[in-house]
């Protein structure tokens, strides 16, 4: 019971992740102001009608949810709790007729060993009282007192293996209504148990069907409805409109294309890919750019060197000569730190076109070694904060993301910074960045803004 209303829980988080996405997806595709006079063309109208109709769609899959929630996640927490205490009961009751048995046979053995240790003084009781009788040297007082000793031994023995006779009857009759009638019972009422928990749980897969079946016609109506918008769509008096609009009619849908199909290639400044791994790239690429800087700086002052021994000694060569190379390493030095400024990243990831101190700045001999130092510091392995849950498959195509499977369980290193990734770890040698909305994220309650994000 507790393991299916566990899955029924789940089931409901995932309608209304689900339905929470639709929702977004709905609202984010809403037109704007400035799209209001695409009204007039029929397809943007159906359009926006299949926008309305997805969000009522997103609407019963909420429904879903709360009606899960109610009607079988509800009733069987509570049937749960019900079913440990009678189980709990009939347990008691087995364990007590369990003791009381035990008891009854405990009972008996003493009174088994108490008769078997009054025959065997009544035994040396009579031994001693013939002995004493066939010697003639004892007076008759010892015989008498003897004898009488023999007879109360005797006595005692005969009253034992009543006792014991009593118990052992008592322990037979205790015994046969222990297994024949007590606990019986008791599994009897096991059985009616478990056959009413199968049967209720038989009513709450029937539930669970119940509830996805009555959404269907609703939902039935909202593709209904899309289906109308779409066959309301007239081609030939949009295509006619946007002619008689003029040329410039449908820039704003052309610029929506161009954006779309643009999203398949890789920028160049890397935007396609996770903050983190852009971060890095882009990083690694103002790297290379300083080291070819200080490469030509390395020349330069080599010609320089070689001009000022020219100058001290005009036969080793003409001065001159030197110059027209000196100004293009400055030319070439000038052209790599405005690429080195165009790919500065700030400290968070995102992209910026303003000018780096860093770059700006004379590269020093250093650089590669702090290259490297800040490369190192980078790599080191970052903190765990919680724990994630794949809600859905991911493959990660894109360099800096990790594929996942449905259901895995993994470690969360980095929380999402409004970009809609979360960087995750699988061991110590696999990590990388999976789709928030992806992910079901549980922060430690010590991590920064410990929150739960579905």
């Amino acid at each position: 019971v507790e393991k299916y209303t566990k899955f029924v829980k789940e089931r409901s988080e995932i309608e209304l992740n689900y339905a929470r996405q639709i929702r977004n997806l709905s609202k984010k595709y809403q037109p704007k102001k400035k799209e209001e006079d695409d009204n007039k063309y029929t397809w943007c109208r159906a359009f926006h009608s299949t926008l309305n109709e997805l969000n009522d769609y997103a609407g019963q899959h909420e429904l879903i949810a709360e009606n899960m929630t109610s009607q079988i996640i509800a009733e069987l927490t509570r049937y749960a709790q019900d079913i440990k205490t009678e189980r709990k009961a009939h347990f008691h009751d087995g364990r007590k007729a369990q003791q009381q048995v035990e008891a009854s046979w405990k009972q008996l053995e003493s009174c088994k060993r108490k008769f078997e240790r009054d025959c065997k003084e009544a035994d040396r009781a009579q031994q001693y009282f013939e002995k004493l009788d066939a010697d003639i040297n004892v007076t008759k007082a010892d015989v008498e007192k003897a004898r009488q000793q023999a007879q109360m031994r005797h006595q005692m023995a005969s009253d034992s293996k009543n006792e014991y006779s009593s118990c052992l009857q008592k322990f037979n009759q205790e015994q046969n209504e222990h297994y024949y009638t007590i606990i019986p019972n008791i599994f009897q009422k096991i059985q009616a148990m478990e056959e009413k928990r199968i049967e209720r749980m038989g009513g709450s897969l029937k539930t669970f069907a119940e509830v996805d079946r009555q959404i269907l016609p609703i939902i039935g109506k909202c593709l209904d409805g899309i289906t109308q918008v779409a066959e309301s769509i007239e081609p030939k008096n949009v295509s006619n409109t946007l002619i008689h609009d003029g040329p410039g009619a449908d820039t704003h849908w052309l610029s929506v294309l161009l954006s779309v199909s643009s999203q398949g290639s890789n920028p160049e400044d890397f935007s396609h890919l996770p903050p983190e791994q852009r971060r890095k790239k882009l990083q690694a690429k103002i790297d290379d750019i300083n080291k070819d800087v200080q490469k030509e700086m390395d020349q330069r002052d080599a010609l320089t060197k070689m001009k000022e021994v020219y100058v001290k000694n005009p036969q080793m060569g003409d001065p001159n000569s030197v110059d027209p190379r000196l100004a293009e390493i400055a030319h070439n030095i000038e052209k790599l730190q405005a690429e080195a400024q165009k790919f500065e990243v700030s400290p968070d990831g995102s992209y910026t076109e303003e000018p780096s101190s860093e770059v700006q700045s004379k590269v020093q001999p250093e650089t590669a070694e702090s290259g490297d130092e800040f490369d190192d510091a980078d790599e080191e392995m970052l903190p765990t904060i919680g724990t994630c849950k794949a809600l859905y498959p991911f493959e990660g195509a894109n360099e800096g993301t990790i594929s996942v499977v449905e259901g895995e369980l993994l470690y969360v290193i980095e929380e999402d910074k409004g970009d809609g990734w979360t960087r995750v770890r699988r061991n110590e040698e696999e990590e990388g960045y999976v789709p928030t909305s992806y992910v079901e994220v549980f922060l430690d309650s010590n991590a920064k803004g410990a929150i739960t994000y579905i």
